[in-house]
């Protein structure tokens, strides 16, 4: 069995309504639990499998076919967790203003019948549990905060004016935030709570793609520095057991200035270089091919034996220091 998702709760959403559980006829969409993506027709990326309705839970297992690109996507970030949500498109059949069906904050009569169209898995949800997408009479309904709706009216009190607007010293303070948090994110004053939220997702989107981007840079920059320890340690420059030092050193100061000390560094010199030989042996060369020790193998024939005539290189190698030549 796969992970379950929560597709509607009674909680209060986004829309300031709520959704009773028990009004929900979802006859005609077990025919055909079809998953869509973000409510778009046509793009269909799965299906619901094992729905279930428990007390004021419907729950359900997303199936995804794979067949398109947002399919397969979705699949990969439901698996890794990063897609959490889904939503159930409502068409709204009936509310009631009963105050005995309101709940605390709540702006708009409860949807008490409806009927479930589709679900859909969304990137950013309206309230804890999940976003609810309403329609009336075949059309979307858009209800932003204290915006009047024939169909789902906003919800007045015996005086005839709105819950809302009895603290008005308040909802100005929350309207003159939302300006300004608008006009910061470079929208017009007037933008909607879902568009503000919509503005910081894409900055969010940014900030994760160009934190992603250091990490790539600094791992290249670290591998372009422990390259030129590994050289400078090859060169003589100094042993192995400083190379941890001079690789801080470059995360410090940086790759150019590494590049300047370490070139300032003279490499170590053979003694065959103060002698002025001009292979491996003082004083001279022994003839290709009659090798008895490493010693006597110039350096340039060392890398060639190594990698073509490993056996000889090991012989040579024991004959130099009374021991077997390690692994490689």
């Amino acid at each position: 069995m796969g992970k379950r998702i929560t597709i509607s709760t009674e909680s209060l959403n986004c829309y300031g309504t709520w959704v009773k559980t028990d009004g929900v006829d979802c006859g005609q969409y077990l025919n055909n639990p079809v998953m869509l993506w973000m409510h778009t027709r046509g793009v269909i990326i799965g299906c619901i499998k094992d729905f279930k309705t428990e007390g004021k839970v419907m729950t359900g297992e997303p199936y995804f076919d794979e067949v398109r690109e947002e399919s397969r996507l979705a699949k990969q970030q439901w698996e890794k967790g990063t897609l959490k949500m889904c939503s159930p498109y409502f068409e709204i059949l009936e509310y009631s203003e009963d105050p005995s069906l309101l709940k605390p904050g709540q702006t708009r009569p409860t949807v008490t019948r409806c009927k479930l169209i589709e679900v859909s898995m969304v990137d950013i949800g309206g309230n804890d549990d999940n976003i609810a997408r309403l329609g009336y009479q075949g059309k979307d309904l858009r209800l932003a905060a204290g915006e009047e709706c024939d169909a789902l009216p906003l919800l007045k009190d015996n005086s005839g004016d709105f819950p809302q607007n009895n603290n008005s010293k308040e909802k100005e303070s929350m309207n003159a935030d939302f300006k300004a948090i608008a006009l910061k994110l470079g929208l017009p004053e007037t933008a909607t709570e879902a568009e503000i939220l919509a503005r910081i997702g894409i900055l969010q989107g940014f900030q994760n793609a160009n934190e992603e981007l250091r990490k790539q840079l600094d791992e290249i920059k670290l591998a372009g520095v422990t390259q030129m320890v590994d050289d400078a340690i090859k060169a003589g420059k100094f042993n192995a057991d400083k190379k941890d030092h001079f690789i801080s050193l470059g995360k410090t100061m940086g790759a150019d200035a590494l590049k300047l000390t370490l070139d300032s560094m003279a490499s170590a010199t053979k003694p065959i270089q103060l002698l002025g030989g001009t292979g491996n042996t003082p004083g001279g060369t022994v003839p290709k091919g009659q090798w008895n020790k490493l010693r006597e193998v110039p350096e340039a024939e060392l890398k060639l034996m190594r990698e073509n005539d490993p056996d000889r290189y090991r012989a040579l190698y024991k004959a130099e220091y009374g021991i077997d030549c390690p692994k490689f």
